[in-house]
């Protein structure tokens, strides 16, 4: 009877690995917008609507995409929830009409501004 139970969590466990959700892949994505060539509705079209976007100027636009990077461990089931992720995944466009005319791409580590904790900020006057 106890091998039988524990078949059965074993199972559950591997079916839970088995468990996938449509994830967007910034990193690759941003390989298919190519500044001067890709047009707003490239960039719909492969990244979806913007996590931000704001306006600059007339007729210029920033479009912001970003997405959480997470460790081996945080895409363990049932555990990787409560582990701190990794870092982040920025990508900022800067559209002029319908057309990409800026592309940057950047990762931040989960513990790259710690700086600022440590550091003696002085009041500005």
């Amino acid at each position: 009877m106890r091998r039988l139970i524990l078949a059965g969590l074993a199972l559950l466990l591997m079916l839970g690995g088995c468990y996938t959700k449509p994830v967007r892949h910034l990193a690759s994505d941003a390989s298919l917008i190519r500044a001067g060539e890709s047009t707003r509705q490239d960039v719909l079209r492969y990244l979806g609507e913007p996590n931000g976007r704001r306006t600059v100027s007339s007729g210029v636009e920033e479009f912001v995409y970003y997405e959480e990077r997470r460790s081996l461990m945080q895409r363990t089931p049932l555990i990787g929830p409560f582990i701190g992720s990794e870092g982040n995944e920025m990508l900022m466009l800067t559209l002029t009409g319908d057309l990409v005319t800026d592309s940057v791409f950047r990762t931040f580590r989960e513990d790259e501004r710690d700086w600022a904790n440590d550091f003696t900020w002085d009041e500005l006057k």
